[in-house]
């Protein structure tokens, strides 16, 4: 199926239809902002000015259109009523495509949007009208011939489609509705222009290809796919944009309405999954009663012979479980396939209700039944569907009559009337006219019009809003067949009043929704459905998580849980609920009450845990999902499920492996409640359950916090590199101690990348006596106070196949992103090598396997302690991985700890300082390796896990570096450039300057620059440009005797293009410099580039922290017109070649050269009227501002142009 084609076109004629939509409501005097008054009007007829300043006349029935249409518009919006007609269209092209596709039209068997002749454009219906059977008055007759004769094809053709519609109306009465609607007034459709819908659709080139709207078209797996694939993948395609935009205003905190809840949380369900979830729940219903029937029966064999693929047979149980569920399968034994009632509460496309088409059908087929009949009673009796969105419920509706169709080619001309699918979209009551129910009912008795009225009364409160939360309503039970009498007794003979007006309106409202109501109200055999995935705190908009909050406390946390909760509520006794949904619901704290819920009442038959990839649409790990069946009302026994454990395989692999016996698993809820809140983590083995028996919870031993939420991090925090490093406090024991050390910055604990054993020291916290009030009085109101500035162990809550905790010293508090354990003293270093062993990413698994480990998962970690001697040898262990992971973290300009970079030692060469860094470094990561794989021996023996889990640690999760030639002499660079601007300084260690009061005598050695600018230049222009002052730097640590040596090893390290060392060395400032810087200071540099532009005319570094007003005058005037002249000097020089040289080649290279100077000079032109604009205006800089603020006031200048829109010029190097 080509789905690229599918995407494309939903998306374009999305757009398409709904521009056109829009420009012909503007024909009808009607735009976003206005609909226009008549201008003039007669008996038969109304003038109203159009969009376009022009005069439109319509006829009486298109004034009554009109008049609907603004009434829509008026109580909806007028995009809401465009969108609606743009799909509606939709929905009804791409359905007459599939019906000519599979010869189903009705009542001609004639293509109507493309023609069965290959390579003709014009559509049949085109060329063969008048002479069709569609019984055409003279008037249309005349009309045919007219259009044909003066050549508007395009007129003729748009009579056709819509008399088409009407047509079909006769037979797909949910789709194509009533006849003579304002949507025929707005549809403007062409097939002779190429961009047009129709052509997009059935251009055999560019269009969706035939054969993926061909219900006999063959999928991978071999099952006929066509009109499965077609719908749900037009569907969610046509959604694309709309779902974008959704998200897209959710990021800034515009909550989901409902009228967006369809597009923001559809997702097309692959094939093979529907299947697992219908067959193992419609399917087995039929199974239980064939077992009913007769014990002997073979459960697998039975589905085989169905050709239910993905059945499931019951797990083996104990004898008193089977002796149970034997007399819960006596409920069937006098089953009959018309007795089957099912639903899916969140339809869609339709998918799910097709596949369970196909179930009952091989379920009618195999007792008996005539497959034209049983078509019939299928869609009498057993399938239900209801959705929120009017279009899910046009295409669900269609995909339920075609599989009829395909099923029996008279189908659509129904039995005993004309078949009306039990599907349904939610209405809501809100426009309902409640004075109206005075005229229903009145050949009722009076105890049933009474009882009726009540109910009714009590339908139109429940429905209020309903299309706000759709299917989790909770409809109280009815007597349903007295309202349909109710609803069906409209009498207004002799009371037609002005209160009557409107009652047959009313009428039609009542019995949608009581249709709807019915649908809810019931129970059923089988639930099946993929529920909408919203969570409460970021997507629902207030009137829905009210809702759900009052209704559904336990769940509360995302719709799909409330969900489960209400297939779990409309299932009947022993009924089944099948599910796909996000995994969370097994194991997050927010969900402990509800599985104990579902445990309570319910029971799992099974499930396939599918993990992240399990949606081809979706990569990643964001969206990890479990299918599931459950059997309500038998929770008074053990009853073992199968769990098919799909997570570690891609996408295309789920479905092949699911049958395969190795990835299956077992357990009952017993085996669930051994654990504290209960997560569902089927695949344990005996010897980790027993665990959380045996051991204490790391709760007792760690004692792990959760963080602070600031609600404003770009006001509070900041990387420590970028503020005054004075300002900072560090190593306070407690915040009384900290705020009366007057500093403003305290260290902050954020997570970040999975670093073990110490490292990630990035962020202070503005957290003096101010700032500390202010967030006790915001975010999460600072939890956990009496911890702050305690000696911890902190860890990132971004979990995966490895944990990683790290030491932290007295003086920081921390996120909640980088929560901390508070370990007494005697267990600390315990606790922080159980966290970096291999257990703990297994029982975190365990506990919570998604995207992100929660506090409360770390809290339920048994504790197994090991030996008196082990525990010697882990606090050992632990103690020297710590100092081994300090050491090499310090040696990184990125450490406050740091020192001086570790190639600055007393030898002559660099390439001998590198040989003994690199051997450092590997006997520590040897040595690291060492400790860890011991400490991993110790826990596993411990646990008794020695089956399940081995002490190697692979070197890539070893989270020290070994010694990397390129990034080691990256990083000497930067330390050169920071010595450069007296950051560091080679006659003391450590950081030297980082704002504050300047102290020249600190440096002897080599000087700092003096007024806080080195160029950078493409040619050696300046004698103490960056080059220059690095080659200084070099000869100053390592001597002049080995100077071209050192510089020779240094270039060949950068690898960048060059003729000589300088050259490259030179080339690599140019180009890689400042991307090396910004990656290193992630994205907040505290050099920052002046730069002219692409053709690198200037560049020229500053110090932040050096800043001040007079700092951009004194790039401009000293560096920025001193470039210029040299430009300027060498293009003349240049020149003179060009006019002088005899020889081609210097003739060539000269005419380079002043090309480039030409294009150099002017980018230095329009950047020195910017620089001069901001160096005119001494701006000043706060370093407690932080880098972004402080950098975005040199962005963006603007410099005017003659005659064009003014330039905005960039004064630093975009971050």
């Amino acid at each position: 199926m080509n789905k690229n084609a599918i995407k494309k076109f939903a998306i374009d004629a999305r757009n398409k239809l709904i521009a056109s939509v829009t420009d012909k409501a503007g024909m009808l005097g009607i735009t976003p902002d206005n609909c226009s008054e008549v201008i003039t009007k007669g008996a038969d007829f109304e003038v109203y000015k159009t969009a376009a300043g022009t005069e439109v006349t319509l006829s009486k029935k298109q004034c009554e259109q009109r008049r609907k249409l603004v009434d829509q518009i008026h109580a909806r919006g007028f995009e809401a009523v465009v969108e609606e007609v743009a799909y509606t269209w939709f929905n009804r092209i791409c359905a007459i495509r599939f019906m000519e596709v599979n010869d189903y039209m009705y009542p001609v068997r004639v293509r109507v949007l493309s023609s069965e002749k290959e390579g003709k454009n014009e559509p049949d219906v085109v060329t063969m009208a008048p002479d069709i059977d569609w019984d055409f008055t003279d008037k249309e007759r005349e009309e045919i011939i007219d259009d044909k004769m003066n050549n508007r094809l395009d007129d003729l053709f748009r009579m056709l489609f819509i008399k088409q519609c009407n047509l079909l109306h006769e037979v797909l009465p949910g789709l194509f509705e009533e006849t003579e609607d304002y949507t025929e007034m707005l549809l403007n459709i062409s097939f002779t222009n190429e961009d047009d819908v129709i052509r997009m659709l059935v251009d055999e080139k560019k269009g969706i290809p035939e054969e993926d709207f061909n219900v006999n078209t063959i999928g991978e797996d071999g099952q006929p796919t066509g009109q499965v694939e077609i719908i749900g993948w037009l569907y969610q395609y046509y959604n694309t944009e709309l779902k974008d935009d959704t998200f897209a205003k959710l990021k800034k905190n515009v909550k989901i309405t409902k009228e967006r809840i369809p597009a923001a949380t559809q997702l097309f369900t692959p094939d093979w999954i529907v299947r697992y979830m219908v067959e193992n729940s419609v399917g087995r219903i039929w199974i239980e009663h064939l077992r009913a029937v007769d014990p002997s029966t073979d459960e697998k064999a039975t589905a085989e012979k169905f050709g239910w693929k993905y059945y499931l047979p019951e797990a083996e149980q104990e004898e008193a479980v089977n002796v149970k569920l034997a007399e819960i399968r006596t409920t069937y034994k006098d089953l009959k396939p018309t007795d089957i009632t099912c639903i899916d509460p969140c339809m869609g496309s339709g998918h799910i209700l097709i596949a369970m088409f196909d179930v009952l059908m091989d379920i009618y087929e195999s007792a008996g039944f005539d497959k034209r009949e049983a078509t019939f009673d299928i869609v009498e009796n057993n399938i239900h569907g209801l959705d929120i969105d009017q279009r899910a419920y046009q295409l669900a509706y269609f995909a339920v009559m075609m599989k009829g169709r395909g099923y029996n080619r008279r189908f659509l001309r129904g039995r005993d009337g004309k078949p009306e699918p039990k599907v349904y979209a939610i209405v809501e009551s809100n426009e309902i006219n409640r004075n109206h129910l005075q005229f229903f009912g009145t050949h009722l008795s009076e105890m049933e019009r009474n009882l009726a009225t009540m109910q009714i009364e009590g339908l139109l409160d429940t429905f209020k809003d309903a299309r706000e939360y759709g299917s989790i309503l909770n409809v109280d039970a009815c007597d349903w067949e007295v309202l349909e009498r109710f609803v069906d007794d409209l009498s207004t003979t002799g009371q037609i009043s002005f209160e009557s007006v409107g009652s047959e309106e009313t009428q039609y409202q009542l019995k949608q929704l009581v249709n709807v109501a019915e649908n809810l109200g019931k129970k059923y055999d089988a639930v099946v459905t993929n529920p909408p995935y919203m969570g409460s705190r970021k997507g629902m908009n207030p009137k829905l998580k009210k809702f759900v909050e009052k209704r559904y406390p336990d769940s509360k946390s995302d719709l799909y849980t409330c969900f489960i909760e209400q297939g779990i509520n409309i299932s009947k006794k022993y009924g089944f609920a099948a599910f796909i949904t996000q995994q969370s619901f097994m194991f997050t704290d927010d969900y402990k009450e509800l599985r104990h819920k579902l445990t309570t009442n319910a029971v799992f038959i099974n499930m396939a845990h599918l993990g992240a990839d399990a949606f081809p649409e979706i990569n990643g790990e964001v969206v990890q999902t479990t299918a599931f069946v459950m059997k309500n009302k038998c929770r008074d026994f053990q009853h073992e499920a199968t769990y098919v454990r799909l997570v570690d395989y891609k996408c295309a692999e789920k479905s092949k492996q699911f049958i395969e016996k190795q990835n299956w698993y077992y357990a009952c809820g017993n085996d669930f409640e051994k654990i504290k809140a209960m997560p569902y983590s089927y695949w344990l083995s005996k010897e980790m359950r027993d665990s959380f028996l045996l051991g204490k919870s790391f709760e007792e031993y760690g004692n792990p916090k959760a963080g602070i939420t600031t609600g404003e991090n770009d006001r509070f925090l900041r990387f420590w590199t970028e503020v005054e490093y004075s300002k900072i406090g560090v190593g306070y024991h407690s915040i009384n101690e900290f705020h009366a050390s007057g500093k403003l910055y305290i260290p902050y604990n954020k997570g970040g990348k999975q670093t073990k054993w110490y490292g990630n020291n990035d962020y202070v916290l503005m957290f003096d006596n101010r700032n500390y009030n202010i967030l006790a009085n915001q975010g999460n109101h600072l939890p956990s106070r009496q911890f702050y500035c305690q000696r911890c162990i902190t860890w990132s809550d971004i979990s995966g196949r490895t944990f990683a905790a790290r030491y932290c010293d007295n003086g920081a508090v921390f996120d909640v992103k980088g929560s901390c354990g508070f370990p007494k003293k005697e267990n600390y270093w315990l606790a922080i090598a159980l966290l970096n062993c291999k257990l703990t990413p297994k029982y975190i698994e365990s506990l919570n396997p998604t995207t992100t480990t929660q506090v409360g998962d770390l809290k339920r970690i048994p504790v197994i302690e090991p030996s008196e001697k082990n525990l010697i040898e882990i606090r050992k262990d632990s103690m020297e991985c710590v100092n081994i992971t300090k050491t090499l973290y310090d040696s990184y300009e990125t450490s406050w700890d740091f020192k001086k970079n570790p190639l600055v030692s007393d030898v002559e060469h660099i390439e001998a300082a590198y040989k003994l860094w690199e051997s450092k470094c590997c006997d520590y990561f040897i040595k690291l390796k060492e400790k860890e794989e011991n400490i991993n021996r110790i826990f596993i023996k411990t646990y008794n896990l020695q089956n399940e889990l081995t002490e190697e640690v692979p070197d890539e999760n070893i989270t020290i570096s070994k010694a990397e030639l390129n990034i080691d002499i990256r990083d000497f660079v930067s330390y050169a450039v920071g010595c450069m601007f007296g950051r560091y300084s080679l006659d003391e260690v450590g950081l030297i300057y980082a704002g504050g009061k300047w102290d020249g005598s600190r440096y002897r050695t080599f000087l700092p620059d003096d007024d806080n600018c080195i160029p950078i230049t493409d040619e050696e222009y300046f004698s103490d440009d960056v080059i220059g002052r690095f080659v200084e730097f070099v000869k100053t640590v390592y001597g002049a005797d080995t100077l071209e040596e050192n510089l020779d090893f240094i270039a060949n390290a950068l690898g960048n293009k060059g003729d000589t060392s300088r050259e490259v060395i030179r080339n690599y400032f140019m180009k890689d410099f400042y991307v090396d810087h910004l990656k290193v200071y992630q994205k907040h540099p505290i050099y920052w580039l002046f730069d002219s532009g692409k053709q690198n005319g200037f560049k020229a570094l500053i110090y932040m922290h050096r800043y001040d007003a007079d700092t951009v005058g004194r790039v401009r005037t000293d560096y920025l017109h001193r470039a210029q002249k040299y430009v300027e000097t060498a293009m003349q020089s240049a020149q003179y070649t060009i006019d002088n040289a005899t020889s081609a080649s210097e003739k060539s290279k000269a005419t380079k050269a002043v090309t480039k100077y030409t294009k150099q000079l002017a980018e230095m032109k329009i950047y020195d009227e910017a620089i001069a604009h901001v160096a005119n205006q001494r701006i000043e800089i706060d370093l407690d501002d932080g880098v972004k603020v402080n950098y975005a006031k040199f962005q963006g200048v603007e410099v005017a142009q003659e005659g064009k829109k003014a330039l905005k010029v960039d004064l630093l190097a975009k971050i």
